[in-house]
């Protein structure tokens, strides 16, 4: 992956990290939205317990993490965050590479994602990783941009 970088599965003991990550992470956006992003209210233990949560450590320390895990018969991206303080390097690109990897390791033949409307930075993001936007609709109380790409 990179010197001093590992992924790996979360366990319980990374709980508060990950509750912090997503909050210094998208806590920027919830003026914008208005409410709190959606990654923000994730039932963090639920997914922990269920292995859909990995984590990035640079140099022994946590630095984000990626959720992920099937939806709808495809590999569902469901958040990615970075600390604040390593945003910018990379790490985000790694996470996604790891999720995608999963995806075709589990035999899925595409993974999808979305991400808020608001959240535009993103719009561009994405589809510089390939994806694909394939929809838009409000879910959730949020308006939301759905995009795919094949693995």
């Amino acid at each position: 992956m990179g010197e001093g970088i590992t992924v790996r599965m979360a366990t319980d003991e990374d709980l508060d990290a990950i509750r912090a990550c997503a909050q210094q992470a998208y806590g920027k956006y919830v003026e914008r939205i208005e409410k709190p992003p959606a990654p923000m209210l994730a039932d963090f233990a639920g997914l922990i317990g269920a292995g859909n949560i990995h984590v990035l450590e640079y140099k022994g320390s946590f630095a984000g993490y990626v959720t992920v895990f099937a939806l709808d018969g495809d590999w569902h991206l469901d958040s990615v965050a970075i600390i604040p303080q390593h945003q910018g390097a990379g790490f985000g690109r790694m996470l996604i590479a790891h999720a995608e990897e999963l995806g075709r390791k589990g035999g899925y033949s595409r993974i999808t994602l979305y991400t808020n409307a608001k959240m535009t930075e993103n719009l561009s993001y994405y589809p510089k990783l390939g994806y694909a936007e394939i929809g838009r609709r409000t879910e959730d109380g949020y308006d939301r941009v759905f995009f795919s790409k094949p693995l």
